[in-house]
């Protein structure tokens, strides 16, 4: 036999078992996803279709924000005990340095029918108090940033895993075939001028499922998405032949190896063409009445900023984008926290509060899951001293506070409670792998079903460890 006819047999074995594996592969996850695989349509019983989640990359501070401790203005400047800290493992930051008490430098206030406390950092968020469900019992693992994200994004420690947007892609499907299902946006410190921490693409990469499902980051400068724009030279009329030409050759090459990411090449190719039409006319401000524009601040004039992308995010939302994520860096306090927290605030608090009230006067905070969360919390003892006019605080993973508003959550709750040093929980604790559980639910999913084979586990966003609903939080 020469050597040809020897690679042409090898070829056409190859080709028997991809497709083989194919099939067996497609009748697998059938059998352990039913309903799921069926796109576009609505899951059982889901309160919400799609998810904004607010992810402030650096860990916010509970103890200047949400979490309000009267107690600990009395116990500033004294030793956390250590039957309080419990031997926690601490960062490299503070081993072995001592640990003094450092009460919030900010007042705290009561709003609403619901009385529930937040800072006065937040002014436009209180008006909206009434719609938060505020956990205060958030735990995590973690206790550095990058493998803290990793986890809340992915629901793993280690790179790899699909992130969320990815799995609500894959198991509920597009609601527009003109805009991705799983959008990112991301901004910082434009008026905190604060340190801040790179951001990766594995937050919304789409791990072991295919490739079309991975989230798309729209850039503040030139072409919201890359490569948008035709070149120099080619209209719309000669990209669609070439688009043409390139997709019959692609469906020789899927014919010949049955390979699923041809397929996903194909769909992707279609969507940056439809979107030469629907991204710009998404990122279109200009019909937008003045009054709400004006409401998300004065910096949503600027393009990637965080005022203007909770605008856009909302104009996703009216365009049935699944999950749209946005990242605003900046959080990590380790020093001049009251001079950075502050900036912080004034980036968020007014166009968060603006997006609530505009989802709602549309009709869509009905249907739209609103997470607002950091990777951890900060810890009650200070860095740099407990000085109210320039202490830091390190990263906590063992309480923080999380809030979700909209479709199916119970409005005005505070939930879960921590002891009067904010160190521990002591009611209700809330591991953010439930949180993971319940947000799916919300979404009709049942977190233990949403399944993907791969390297011989049934993988799934909760993992393997136990994770539940929290009903408490819903309607």
């Amino acid at each position: 036999m020469d050597i040809l006819q020897r690679f042409c047999d090898i070829q056409n074995r190859r080709q028997f078992l991809a497709r083989s594996g194919m099939g067996l592969g497609a009748t697998a996850l059938a059998s352990s996803l039913p309903g799921l695989l069926a796109k576009s349509k609505p899951a059982i019983n889901a309160k919400a279709k799609r998810v904004i989640f607010l992810f402030m990359a650096g860990g916010p501070s509970q103890l200047d924000l949400f979490d309000y401790k009267p107690n600990m203005i009395k116990l500033h400047g004294t030793p956390l005990p250590k039957e309080v800290s419990g031997g926690q493992r601490v960062t490299a930051m503070t081993k072995g340095k001592a640990q003094i008490v450092c009460s919030s430098a900010f007042k705290f206030s009561q709003h609403g029918q619901s009385g529930n406390h937040l800072s006065e950092l937040l002014p436009h968020l209180s008006t909206e108090i009434d719609e938060l469900c505020l956990i205060k019992s958030t735990h995590t693992n973690a206790i550095n940033h990058d493998p803290a994200q990793t986890f809340f994004c992915t629901g793993s420690e280690m790179a790899g895993k699909a992130s969320m947007g990815a799995w609500l892609s894959y198991g509920l499907g597009s609601m527009n075939r003109d805009l991705p299902d799983f959008v990112v946006l991301s901004s910082a410190f434009f008026s905190g001028k604060v340190n801040v921490q790179a951001l990766y693409s594995k937050l919304w990469g789409n791990g072991f499922l295919p490739s079309k499902h991975q989230g798309v980051a729209f850039q503040s400068t030139g072409d919201p998405v890359l490569f948008l724009s035709n070149p120099k030279g080619v209209d719309r009329e000669a990209r669609r032949k070439m688009l043409d030409l390139v997709t019959k050759l692609n469906r020789n090459q899927q014919n010949q190896t049955m390979n699923p990411e041809i397929e996903t090449s194909i769909s992707q190719q279609e969507m940056a063409f439809r979107m030469q039409i629907s991204v710009p006319e998404l990122t279109d401000f200009s019909k937008e009445n003045k009054t709400v524009i004006e409401s998300y601040g004065p910096e949503v004039h600027k393009p990637g900023s965080f005022a203007s992308n909770c605008l856009l995010a909302r104009r996703m939302a009216e365009r049935d984008v699944r999950f749209i994520q946005l990242f605003h860096r900046g959080w990590d306090h380790h020093g001049a926290l009251p001079q950075n927290l502050r900036g912080q605030c004034l980036d968020v608090d007014q166009p968060i509060s603006a997006l609530l009230k505009d989802l709602r006067q549309r009709g869509l905070l009905e249907d739209t899951l609103v997470v607002f969360a950091g990777e951890f919390g900060r810890t009650t003892y200070a860095q740099g001293g407990a000085n109210h006019a320039n202490y830091g605080r390190d990263h906590h993973p063992r309480c923080f506070t999380t809030w979700m508003a909209g479709a199916g959550d119970k409005k005005g709750l505070s939930y879960g409670e921590t002891d009067e040093y904010c160190y521990n929980i002591t009611k209700d604790p809330v591991h953010v792998r439930d949180l993971h559980a319940t947000m799916l639910h919300q979404l009709g999913i049942n977190h233990q079903e949403l399944t993907y084979p791969f390297q011989g586990l049934d993988q799934k966003l909760t993992g393997v460890e136990p994770a539940r609903v929290v009903h408490d939080l819903l309607i």
